[in-house]
């Protein structure tokens, strides 16, 4: 189910209120079901919302998160196939130039807005799913073939740290579903029902994480609108709400156009 609603028409309801349906009138456990979003704030409001209308051991046991949050939870549960130790750090934006600084002082002298853009463009290859061999051989010129080595180098670095950066925290199940069939078939009998805010806020890699979980059984509802997406500048791809059709083609889609808010 795709629900299309714009500002003010009930978007966090619909989850809240579809979450409390599963729960009481489908019988389906709590700890089956998950919802991810965007921000811990949006978070902290669904599961305030969800604690009104699904009372005591109902509940127990369901997800409500962020997207890297699962991602965090996922990497926690799978640390040896990811080749990971008990610990790891995660690396916030601060931590990941620190270390770029570093790799790139070696070679030469660079400028702040050098680490940026590396630092932007290692970001935005991790939320496409594109590692540093494919990065290096596509590399168009100089400066990308420059940004990609040193994507290899500070791939390198963090696994010797033992530790991930924030891009990682999605892009690492997503990879280890996408190539290890007992890992994603161990979290599609964990997941037997996943729902979506904001979804046209999803990258490329968040929507594939969104496609493994949710496996054959394909038992998703996902809210997005389609006039709205404020990550573009961070991968998101609003476009995603039509390729949904396109690799589920019994999908329903919901329309709300009332806004509520005005």
């Amino acid at each position: 189910l795709l629900v299309l609603a714009g500002a003010g028409s009930g978007k966090t309801s619909v989850i809240t209120r579809k979450i409390a349906y599963l729960i009481e009138q489908c019988d389906l456990p709590a700890h089956r079901i998950v919802a991810v979003t965007f921000t811990n704030k949006a978070a902290r409001e669904m599961k305030e919302r969800v604690s009104q209308l699904v009372k005591g051991k109902q509940a127990r046991g369901l997800t409500i998160s962020t997207f890297h949050n699962l991602g965090l939870n996922i990497i926690r549960k799978e640390l040896k196939l990811l080749g990971l130790k008990n610990g790891f750090s995660i690396f916030d934006d601060q931590d990941s130039r620190t270390l770029l600084a570093e790799l790139l002082h070696r070679e030469t002298d660079v400028g702040g807005e050098d680490v940026d853009y590396i630092r932007n463009t290692i970001s935005s290859w991790k939320n496409d799913l594109v590692l540093p061999a494919i990065a290096q051989s596509r590399a168009a010129d100089e400066a990308e073939l420059r940004a990609a080595n040193t994507y290899e180098q500070y791939n390198r670095m963090l696994r010797a740290y033992n530790a991930v950066d924030f891009d990682d925290l999605i892009l690492l199940p997503t990879l280890l579903f996408r190539d290890n069939d007992e890992a994603r078939e161990r979290w599609q009998h964990k997941i037997h029902y996943m729902l979506v805010d904001e979804y046209q806020d999803t990258n490329t890699s968040q929507y594939l994480l969104v496609r493994l979980l949710v496996g054959k059984r394909a038992r998703f509802t996902v809210v997005g609108d389609d006039d709205q997406s404020i990550y573009a500048w961070r991968g998101a791809r609003p476009e995603n709400l039509g390729q949904l059709a396109q690799d589920y083609p019994s999908l329903k889609v919901i329309k709300l156009e009332q806004n509520y808010r005005s």
